[in-house]
């Protein structure tokens, strides 16, 4: 495989990318910080087909990143492979407004070959290439220029092993009959929906105690407040107000401006400055929230019950029985959550009753619930056993 000097240039990328867009596959991976911005900061791109292999500066003066990102999200021939690839795909949704597509994560076909929920990239590839990664340049500062070749040549690596490893990977999906299992996660991983940061959503973020609908109206206003201002400002979260400050003032909101200098968590310049006026005026603008907007009960599903959370403990232990035998991750099959609204009666709208997570898993959780199927020791070994109801 041939690796290219760093690229900072734009003619140089373009070409690159010309030659990639005839690949069927390219795999993707980034470098980038986020301590101390709200948006992840681009420091190092890196790309690969089976033939060739670069690493790209977006902070190269005038460099033009069209071509990629074009290659990334427009491209619908090139499959884009990428290994627990949500802050990759964020990256690049941050900077298009689209995701890449079609995209393939090789730690979700993991998990559907056995390898555990979510294994490691230098696991992965020690177990499929045999190959101990340089882990030592890890927590390098990405920002900071010039780079030099070892750091360049890890960061290549994570791509140049992943076009080795993905043909092997997608091999095995093909004989074990696997490969359509992952449609429905990959099309999943790729909605932009999952990478939009919704103001109106943010108060999802942050941990309250009880469910008091003057409460929470303003822990949302006082969320999507902060998240504005982090956006604007492009800062963490934390760095405007912490969660914990964020619940307080929710719980116990100040009556005036001036109170804002007692709030535990706040400077108090924020008595008379700017922000601290834009805060008063999302509490002053904050509504309780109504029945159908409050989030669900502590068990997550309403009915669940005493009787319905030992259902739920028994639909894990299938769950458990069920991946050991078939060798898949658990999270695969089923959610937690899933588990507890089938137990509570919830019989639509769950992944695990539809396509094939219905014919390993549902059908029989669906039993398990109903009646119809229980646990038996054989052999030393728990196993599934039909009732005699069911038989007959």
């Amino acid at each position: 495989m041939h690796i290219h000097p760093l690229i900072t240039d734009s003619e140089t990328l373009a070409a690159l990318c010309t030659r990639l867009a005839k690949a069927d596959f390219v795999t993707v991976d980034t470098e980038f910080m986020r301590e101390s911005t709200f948006y992840p900061e681009l420091c190092l791109i890196q790309i690969a087909d089976t033939n060739e292999a670069a690493a790209i500066d977006p902070m190269a003066k005038g460099i033009d990143l069209g071509p990629l990102l074009s290659l990334l999200v427009d491209n619908e021939e090139v499959l884009k492979v990428f290994h627990a690839g949500g802050q990759d795909i964020e990256i690049v949704y941050n900077l298009t407004g689209k995701t890449p597509h079609p995209l393939f994560d090789t730690q979700i076909a993991a998990m559907a070959l056995g390898q555990g929920e979510q294994i490691g990239y230098s696991n992965l590839v020690d177990s499929w290439l045999g190959i101990v990664v340089d882990k030592g340049a890890r927590f390098t500062d990405w920002s900071r220029r010039p780079l030099d070749a070892r750091q360049i040549e890890y960061a290549i690596g994570d791509v140049t092993h992943l076009s080795a490893i993905f043909p092997k990977m997608l091999e095995r999906l093909r004989k074990t009959g696997r490969g359509d299992w992952l449609d429905q996660e990959m099309e999943r991983l790729a909605d932009p929906s999952n990478y939009a940061n919704d103001p109106e959503e943010a108060w999802k973020r942050v941990k309250v105690a009880g469910r008091k609908p003057d409460v929470l109206g303003r822990l949302r206003a006082l969320a999507k407040w902060r998240e504005i201002e982090a956006q604007g400002k492009d800062l963490p979260r934390g760095r405007i107000v912490k969660d914990e400050t964020l619940a307080d003032m929710a719980g116990h909101p100040p009556r005036k401006q001036a109170d804002l200098a007692k709030v535990r968590g706040l400077s108090a310049s924020w008595a008379t400055n700017d922000i601290g006026a834009r805060l008063m005026a999302a509490l002053d603008g904050a509504t309780p929230m109504t029945s159908d907007e409050l989030p669900l009960r502590d068990d997550r599903k309403p009915g669940l019950g005493k009787d319905g959370s030992l259902v739920a403990d028994l639909l894990k232990l299938l769950l458990k029985i069920r991946s050991r035998d078939i060798d898949v991750a658990s999270k695969l099959l089923a959610r937690s959550d899933e588990l507890e609204a089938l137990a509570a009666g919830v019989r639509t709208g769950l992944p695990m009753l539809e396509g094939w997570r219905f014919d390993q898993f549902g059908r029989d959780a669906v039993d398990l619930v109903e009646g119809r199927l229980g646990f038996a020791v054989k052999g030393g070994k728990l196993k599934m056993t039909r009732t005699e109801d069911a038989e007959a």
